[in-house]
C-alpha cells in the first residue's frame, strides 16, 4: 500500500522529481497514494489523448490555462480556463488540444491502480500504436479509430 506523505509538492517539482514525456504532451507528478494520483499536464496546441476508458478509475482535469476540446461518451464538449471536467469509471473520453496555444492543467484520477506503472513504461515511447498496447496491460483501453 502507498500511503500519501504530507507536504507541499512545489509548482516547480515533481513528486519524487518525476516527469514522463507521454507523445509530446509533459505530465509531472504531483501526488500519488493507492487511493488518488495527479499530474500537472502540459499539452502543446496539436496534442492529444484519443479516446479511451478506464473501467476501474474516475478521472478529472481542472483546467489552469488554454482550453481542451473533449469527446465524453459520444457527444462533444469545450473546456476552458477554471473549468472541471469529470470523468466517471467506464465512461469513454478522448482530450484533445486545438486551441492553437498550449493548454495546461491538473489531472488526477481515483483509485490510483496501475496507470503510474503505465506512465513509465509509455514514457519517451514514440509509437502510438505501442502506446495503446502497453495501455491495454495498465486497464485503460483505447478505442479503435472510428471508420
Amino acid at each position: 500500500m502507498i500511503t500519501m506523505p504530507a507536504g507541499v509538492t512545489p509548482a516547480d517539482a515533481g513528486f519524487g522529481d518525476i516527469v514522463w514525456n507521454i507523445l509530446g504532451q509533459t505530465y509531472t507528478l504531483k501526488q500519488e497514494s493507492e487511493d488518488s494520483m495527479a499530474w500537472h499536464a502540459v499539452f502543446p496546441d496539436g496534442t492529444f489523448v484519443p479516446p479511451h476508458i478506464h473501467p476501474t478509475q474516475d478521472e478529472f482535469i481542472y483546467v489552469l490555462s488554454g482550453r481542451y476540446d473533449l469527446w465524453l461518451d459520444g457527444r462533444n464538449f469545450v473546456a476552458n480556463t477554471g473549468d472541471l471536467v469529470r470523468m466517471p469509471k467506464g465512461l469513454a473520453h478522448g482530450i484533445f488540444n486545438k486551441s492553437g496555444a498550449t493548454a495546461t492543467s491538473l489531472f488526477w484520477v481515483a483509485p490510483t491502480r496501475s496507470l503510474k506503472g503505465l506512465f513509465e513504461r509509455i514514457h519517451n515511447v514514440p509509437d502510438p500504436a505501442e502506446v495503446v498496447r502497453i495501455a491495454a496491460e495498465h486497464d485503460v483501453n483505447f478505442l479503435p479509430p472510428p471508420a
